[in-house]
């Protein structure tokens, strides 16, 4: 199931669909409702035409101002582009932190990211909620990180397991290596590794405490998500109830 999730798309490395994961009240989740990437800046034209093919209607821009560019125009047409810069790079205190403590390029900064900054959270989770009916597409640069954690939030609103969750976020690691030139790609390497080795844990352990400690939905309500717009996301998420 996890290998059939990975896309192929021409010009990205770590792609794949967040469908037939196991969920709430005995449902999966949908094939072909979301799907979490690296940036689609470099895909080829037959990379392009696997997007749209695989049913993507919108993209969701997790990215900063600073790291965006690459494709316009003709590459464009027919897709709605929605950019939530999920960072809030302005909170110069909060990153500082991030990176003293080397929480960066882990999931060690996730639960202080979302108590700290719910509103950043529930609008990226908002932007696949009012997406239009079709695909969704959520990258940031190398698709591990702000991508991991809104795939992380939305996956939690659906009722995948954390076990699960954390699967999936460990899925794109073998995928990495090629991303390392990248502009904004510092989180590649070793340091990432090392800081979890460093304080006898792993990406996994933290996804799962994570999800065990903080009320995802309260967080997003929090922030200002609306029911409306949870009820949406899970409606786009989840298969169908078996009659």
């Amino acid at each position: 199931m996890t290998a059939g999730r990975h896309l192929d798309w021409d010009g990205c490395r770590n792609v794949r669909d967040l469908g037939g994961l196991p969920a709430a009240g005995g449902r999966l989740t949908r094939w072909g409702a979301v799907v979490r990437s690296d940036s689609p800046a470099g895909l080829s034209p037959g990379g392009w035409a696997a997007l749209r093919a695989h049913g993507i209607g919108t993209i969701v821009d997790l990215r900063n101002d600073e790291e965006r560019g690459g494709p316009a125009g003709a590459a464009l047409d027919g897709l709605d582009v929605v950019h939530v810069p999920l960072d809030d790079v302005g909170d110069t205190g909060f990153w500082r932190w991030v990176w003293d403590e080397g929480l960066d390029g882990t999931p060690l900064y996730y639960r202080p990211f979302l108590e700290r900054k719910p509103e950043r959270c529930a609008a990226a989770v908002g932007a696949v909620a009012g997406a239009r009916p079709g695909g969704v597409l959520v990258h940031c640069t190398i698709g591990r990180d702000r991508a991991g954690l809104v795939t992380m939030l939305l996956l939690a609103l659906a009722g995948v397991a954390p076990a699960d969750i954390a699967d999936d976020y460990e899925l794109s690691n073998p995928r990495l290596a090629p991303l390392r030139g990248r502009a904004g790609a510092h989180r590649v390497g070793a340091g990432p590794a090392e800081a979890l080795t460093s304080r006898g844990t792993t990406a996994r352990a933290v996804i799962q405490a994570t999800l065990a400690a903080v009320d995802v939905e309260g967080r997003l309500r929090a922030g200002g998500l609306g029911g409306r717009q949870l009820l949406a996301v899970r409606e786009r998420l989840l298969e169908p109830p078996t009659p």
